[in-house]
Order: C-alpha cells, then sequence, then structure tokens
C-alpha cells in the first residue's frame, strides 16, 4: 500500500494515454518543417490546457521538473536580492547557496525576490502566500512560489512566480514548468521556450502534465482524508493550518528508522521526510525550522496521499498504526 505521493505519485492513466500519442508525434517542436510545426501546436495546446487548470494567468515555461523551474526563477530573475523561508525544500538552498533567510525585519523592495513555498512537503503545512503577498507586492518584490506539492490539489497563491511538478499530481516524471506573470521577470538564457530554457522540449511529458491536471479526480474525498485524520489522533504532528494530503505521524516511543522498517515489513510505503533527505538518518532541517524538538522528530514519520489512494488502504494504516502505537 503506497501512501509515499508527496515523493511521486503513480502515473495517471489519462497521462500514460496522452504520452503515448505524444510519441507518435516524433518531431522536434522548434524544427521550421512541417511535422515541428504540427509538434509545437500539440505542445502549445498542452501549455494552454495547463494554464487553464491551474487557472494560471500569465506565461508557462516547461522545465524537466521543479528542480530546474527553481533554479531558472532563482537564478535569472532581474534581482540583486534572493531571500527564502527557512523550511524550503532542498532544491531552493542547494539553487541559492547564498540566500538570505526571511525575516519580517529584511527590507523589501524591487530588486528582491523572495521565496515563500505553498505546502510543505514534510508537514503539510499550508502558508498563507497569498495573503503574504499582500505586503511583499506593494514593496515591489518578487514573490516565488514552490507549488508542487499543492498544484492540482489547491488553488495556487497570487504570486509572481509559481514552481510545479507533474509527477506530484499523477503526471509524468521529468516534466514540470515555472509559471510566471510576466518574461520580463526573467533574463532569457538562450535556446528554447521563448529563449528562456535549454534543451528540447519534453513532448510527451507536456501532453501528460496536461491530461493528468484535467483528470483530477481522486478515490478519497475530503470526508474520507479527514476521518484518517481523526483516527490518528493525537499522534498527528501539525505545525499550522496543513492539507489533508500530507500527515506527519509521530510515535510515542518508537524511532522513525523502526518505524519504517515495520511498515514497510507490513506492507506500507511510508516515509521520514522528503526523498532527497530521508535516507540520510538526520535530523529534518524542515522539522527544526518549524521549532520541532530533537526527540519529537526523531520519532516522525510522513504518510501522504495521492490520487489513487483508496479509503481501504486509510482504514489499514489507520488500524496498522494503532497496533504499533
Amino acid at each position: 500500500m503506497y501512501l509515499d505521493h508527496a515523493a511521486t505519485s503513480s502515473l495517471r492513466p489519462e497521462a500514460r494515454a496522452a504520452m503515448e500519442e505524444g510519441f507518435a508525434l516524433w518531431a522536434n517542436p522548434s524544427s521550421p518543417h512541417a511535422e515541428g510545426r504540427k509538434a509545437k501546436q500539440v505542445l502549445e495546446d498542452a501549455r494552454e490546457r495547463i494554464k487553464r487548470s491551474l487557472a494560471w494567468n500569465g506565461e508557462v515555461i516547461f522545465t524537466s521538473g521543479a528542480s530546474e523551474a527553481l533554479w531558472i526563477a532563482l537564478n535569472r530573475a532581474k534581482v540583486e536580492r534572493r531571500i527564502v523561508s527557512a523550511v524550503e525544500h532542498d532544491a531552493v538552498f542547494r539553487a541559492a547557496p547564498d540566500a538570505q533567510i526571511f525575516d519580517e525585519e529584511l527590507p523589501l523592495d524591487a530588486q528582491t525576490l523572495i521565496a515563500i513555498q505553498h505546502v510543505n512537503s514534510e508537514t503539510g503545512t499550508i502558508n498563507p502566500v497569498s495573503m503574504m503577498g499582500e505586503s511583499i507586492t506593494p514593496t515591489g518584490a518578487v514573490l516565488l512560489s514552490d507549488c508542487a506539492q499543492s498544484a492540482g490539489k489547491l488553488v495556487l497563491p497570487h504570486v509572481n512566480m509559481a514552481v510545479v511538478s507533474a509527477h506530484k499530481f499523477g503526471g509524468p516524471i521529468g516534466i514540470g514548468a515555472l509559471l510566471l506573470r510576466d518574461f520580463n521577470l526573467l533574463e532569457p538564457m538562450g535556446g528554447h521556450e521563448r529563449g528562456y530554457r535549454q534543451g528540447t522540449e519534453n513532448l510527451p511529458g507536456a501532453m501528460g502534465m496536461a491530461a493528468a491536471l484535467e483528470a483530477g479526480a481522486w478515490a478519497t474525498t475530503a470526508e474520507d482524508r479527514a476521518q484518517f485524520s481523526e483516527q490518528l489522533g493525537a499522534d498527528r504532528l501539525t505545525v499550522g493550518e496543513a492539507c489533508d494530503y500530507i500527515v506527519a505521524l509521530t510515535h510515542p516511543t518508537l524511532s522513525a528508522q523502526a518505524l519504517l522498517i515495520r511498515l514497510d515489513a507490513q506492507g506500507f510505503a511510508v516515509s521520514a521526510g522528503s526523498a532527497c533527505s530521508s535516507g540520510t538518518l538526520k535530523k529534518s532541517r524542515v522539522l527544526d525550522a518549524f521549532g520541532v524538538s530533537d526527540e519529537v522528530a526523531a520519532r516522525t514519520i510522513r504518510v501522504s496521499i495521492g490520487w489513487s489512494t483508496t479509503p481501504e488502504e486509510l482504514e489499514k494504516f489507520a488500524e496498522a498504526w494503532r497496533a504499533l502505537a
């Protein structure tokens, strides 16, 4: 029973079918001949479908995933200073190692980019990005939000730039996008995507991404997920307002490593934090930034629900968790 959708979700059948169509369109979308123009038309159609599905009134730059989109935003934005929240994904810190950590006392101006994620991948915490933008926008600063864990699930916040990743909502691995209000926010780098991204466009991936967003439906309802949270009771670690599809759980005595081993033996795929750091056995940087004590963090795991998770799977996990606790 797979409960690690925050790491990656299984491919939706609609996305698979769309990609198979895309593989038949073998021409490079940037080629000027008839076959290339046909591929370009399909690529642009996928771009518009993604914009409609996400209710995004702006531009879309296709990338290889969220990490590349973050790199472009953080390194090609026309700003001199970068400020990021302390609980951002590691990809943000890799893309901007010299960025300052957000502090309300830091002055903001038109030469500043500030990155605030929408939904945290380890705790499910929903940051009030749109509300924060109401005070940030008047300063002229550029607001970037990592929406990899919210795109296709929640309404995107009102920001200058947003990052999405297809495999988090049932699309293919290897395709994502940087959404931006205007191309003028970035310095061009040459190549494809209007000169803002290098590398041939992934046409089958873009088609699969669009189809996954349009499919939408989940096997569980909001009521199913709320009931699941109630069954877990006080063991759920909540930091602020949280979404209902990423759940951090703290065991009274067992370590996260012991929990992963026992649950895996029972057929449950869960994790301890984000996939890029869960194998290190170090304390989560995110939990530390949220103020979670070392003792609690050492006994915390993550359960994440996706489009294919069934109510029966949630019930079986809840029973297994109660037995462990």
